[in-house]
């Protein structure tokens, strides 16, 4: 069955840098665009960072440009999201997520926390 397993979340302070994986598993994952959302407590899921299968082309959510980047290796199946710089306000369960037309499927979610 499809599966989706984030990695590499934990408590960081801020100014520090975390790298996330989510490792894909029953799907073509370079068929899918592979995209990074995260929830805080009481806001909406939002897109933080998109990749496309090949991953060529990258997009980001204005509030993590320059400071995070998205990155895939398709032959492991894998993607990161390196967080640099990170601030109280990135705290938020991070998802992964995989797409193709209308194929989706989600990750369990891994915690951030930016605190002192």
């Amino acid at each position: 069955q499809v599966q989706l397993v984030e990695s590499g979340g934990g408590l960081v302070q801020p100014g520090g840098s975390l790298r996330l994986s989510c490792t894909g598993s029953g799907f073509t994952f370079s068929n899918y665009r592979m995209s990074w959302y995260r929830q805080a407590p009481g806001k909406e899921r939002e897109l933080v960072a998109a990749i496309s299968g090949s991953g060529g082309r990258t997009n980001y959510a204005d509030s993590v440009k320059g400071r995070f980047a998205m990155s895939r290796v398709n032959a492991e199946n894998t993607v990161y999201l390196q967080m640099n710089s990170l601030k109280p306000e990135d705290t938020a369960v991070y998802y992964c997520n995989a797409g193709f037309y209308t194929l989706e499927y989600w990750g369990q979610g891994t915690q951030v926390t930016v605190s002192p």
